[in-house]
């Protein structure tokens, strides 16, 4: 094995509540000093040497899930007015090409922006489709060359083909338009935090210097957002933070006016609102632990006027909602999969669910831009089901495949068989869990598995199909996701038991998982893998600090492991906007808590399984020092010999590399890092 690099000790005391904490690897975190960077580039040097013998199986890897993609990609086009937009891909290229035909899918092609030109010249590349102005003859898109999602938004006159002069410079790409066609609301963030905290009103051929502040957000606890409803009538300021929300309203016609409260925040009091005819509609949990749906006239929107609509259920978890002129369309979770119920305004028809037959899957609504229509374009995919698009009349309840995303290489989603089982934690506590495997896999052989898990923020991780995981799949590996306490697979309150103060069940939920898996005979003991990334990151580091036995082999991406120094931190991305996810440290309360699980803080003198931690040098969500100082401390601690690999993408953020083919290099050594530990070839 070569030598691995090692981080030079400095001293760096933090003290704080009259705790003293040494943290010699403190330095690390100057991305501008040259130290840094050539330890960065050490570390890269030392994982490319020690996974060399695996560069035949990467590239190989890296064909095979290429050549599973269909080169030609083109997604389902929706209807706007007289146009059908879509984005394609061309074979060869890694970006996407945003194009429409007008009133007919027979019509010659408008290419509206082509990713693969603009990339050109740039090692990563983020396009974000604004929006269209009411007429559809202007056209705004944003642009990222960092990987930080700091963007330049550019407009384009789709009469002339030509991009106007206005460029909207570090901003969020955030953008939602008046209806003049000639006026454009924003979001900007903070210099130092990033925190979305401005709206701003630009008029087309102003200089962006003289633009209006609309709204400013003070309380550095929340971000912001602007965007119109479906129903055109109204441009929305949302304010929103952990637990609370807020928003206020303007006629999309008079984008001059001043913005008026739909109803004011409060404590642990969220909402979101959408617009149809005389009335504002309210997702909220005011009074309602997993949300109801409420009404109220658009010209007195305060609560004590909203009216119930769909009243909450203690069972049942009221997700999101689209409204047609005919029908209300919501997304529930139940016992934690979704379903989509229809409900007729008129009251005449019988509402209904749509009905999906798998044991784990996820369903979603896709493009309804339109209210005047009977058509619900929704997606479904499972473990086994590639991503399929249909069209449902919510009228005659008939069902359309418009696209299945073709699956090349052989592939047959027969061969494959998807379960879904239920662990059962300390305290009696049922965690769902996933599971697909090849139909020919001999579970009795005790066959390597990979439990995915992130458990944060209240996101659910869904059972979705993945055409690079085949690759694992056929190698004779089963592919598992916890659905662990944290995210809100089973409801509001499985958030609410894993965060703050509860945060530990969401890491012994996973270790339960890993147990129930071994113990049934899905998973080799020798064999348990185990991958998460940002907070599903905090996970890994967490569950290898109290279980280091469990698991063989651990890929930890982009990592929230230095929990207690970054959340003291104001002036991080993201720090204050998350006290209520994790806790304000600044609370001994907390402090102590966050302190006693945070991976970083406790690393000890013991032995660790095989670690593969990846990270972006611009990440502004985790910043790269933080999984630098852990391999770091990582390193100069433990007692075992096993491998332990530092991947930081120079030239990415959080999101890693970009492109459509080019990101799956990444793919390609986390699954040869697998694989190499699986057959024991080390």
């Amino acid at each position: 094995m070569p030598t691995p690099p090692v981080a030079e000790k400095k001293p760096h005391l933090l003290v704080v509540h009259g705790d003293s904490r040494e943290d010699p690897y403190f330095w690390l975190n100057d991305r501008e000093d040259p130290e840094v960077i050539n330890y960065l580039e050490a570390e890269n040097a030392y994982t490319k040497e020690v996974m060399a013998e695996t560069e035949g199986l990467q590239e190989a890897l890296f064909e095979e899930i290429k050549k599973r993609l269909e080169p030609n990609e083109s997604s389902v086009p929706y209807r706007k007015e007289d146009y059908y937009y879509y984005h394609r891909f061309e074979e060869g290229n890694e970006y996407a090409i945003h194009c429409r035909k007008r009133e007919s899918l027979e019509a010659p092609e408008e290419i509206l922006v082509d990713g693969n030109a603009l990339a050109e010249g740039h090692e990563y590349f983020a396009l974000s489709v604004s929006g269209l102005s009411v007429n559809q003859n202007l056209f705004a898109y944003a642009i990222d060359t960092q990987g930080r999602r700091i963007y330049d938004v550019y407009f384009k006159n789709l009469e002339t083909d030509e991009l106007l002069e206005d460029v909207l410079k570090d901003v969020t790409g955030n953008v939602a338009w008046a209806n003049d066609n000639e006026t454009v609301f924003y979001s900007k963030q903070h210099s130092e935090t990033l925190r979305s905290y401005q709206i701003y009103r630009h008029r087309l051929g102003d200089d962006p210097a003289d633009d209006v502040l609309v709204f400013e957000e003070a309380d550095e606890t929340f971000d912001v957002s602007v965007f119109k409803t479906k129903s055109k009538r109204y441009i929305l300021i949302a304010s929103q933070q952990t637990l609370s929300s807020e928003y206020r309203y303007i006629l999309a016609d008079e984008p001059a006016s001043s913005f008026q409260m739909l109803q004011e925040r409060e404590r642990k009091h969220e909402y979101d609102a959408s617009h149809f005819e005389d009335h504002f509609f309210i997702l909220t949990n005011w009074n309602a632990l997993n949300f109801r749906l409420m009404k109220t006239p658009v010209d007195a929107p305060g609560k004590d006027n909203w009216e119930e609509v769909i009243p909450h259920r203690e069972d049942v978890l009221l997700e999101t909602f689209t409204i047609f002129q005919d029908y209300l369309v919501l997304v529930e979770r139940h016992e934690g999969l979704r379903k989509i119920r229809v409900i007729p305004w008129n009251g005449s028809d019988e509402e209904h669910y749509l009905k999906f037959d798998e044991p784990a899957y996820y369903a979603y609504l896709t493009a309804n831009v339109e209210l005047d229509t009977t058509l619900l374009r929704f997606g479904y995919t499972s473990l086994t089901t590639p991503r399929s698009t249909f069209d449902y009349d919510m009228a005659s309840k008939e069902r359309t495949l418009l696209k299945q995303d073709k699956v090349l290489g052989g592939f047959d989603q027969s061969a494959y068989v998807s379960e879904r089982l239920m662990a059962k934690a300390a305290d009696g506590t049922a965690v769902p869990i996933s599971l697909v495997y090849r139909k020919d896999t001999k579970l009795e052989s005790s066959p390597p598995l990979l439990l995915y898990g992130y458990g944060s923020y209240g996101i659910t991780m869904e059972a979705t199909f993945s055409a690079p995981r085949v690759s694992l799949l056929d190698r004779g590996f089963v592919y598992a996701i916890a659905h662990i306490r944290g995210g809100e697979e089973m409801g509001r309150a499985w958030y609410d038991h894993g965060k703050l103060l509860e945060k530990k069940n969401t890491f012994t939920d996973f270790i339960t998982c890993g147990h129930h898996l071994v113990a049934n005979g899905y998973a080799d003991p020798e064999r348990l893998y185990a991958w998460g990334g940002s907070a599903g990151g905090l996970l890994m580091g967490a569950v290898i600090n109290m279980r280091p036995d469990l698991f063989s082999g651990v890929v930890a991406e982009v990592p929230f492991v230095d929990v207690v120094t970054t959340m003291l931190d104001d002036s991080i991305p993201l720090t204050t906007g998350e006290y209520d996810e994790w806790g304000d440290p600044n609370d001994k309360q907390y402090y102590d808590y966050m302190l006693s699980y945070s991976p970083y803080d406790n690393i000890e003198p013991k032995a660790y399984p095989h670690l593969l931690v990846m990270t972006g040098l611009h990440d502004s969500q985790v910043q790269y020092w933080e999984p630098a100082k852990w391999v770091a401390r990582l390193r100069a601690t433990k007692t075992d010999d096993h491998r332990l690999l530092l991947k930081t993408n120079m030239g990415a953020g959080h999101g890693g590399a970009s492109g459509r083919f080019k990101r799956h290099r990444e793919t390609a050594l986390v699954y040869a890092f697998l694989l190499q530990l699986s057959q024991g070839d080390l």
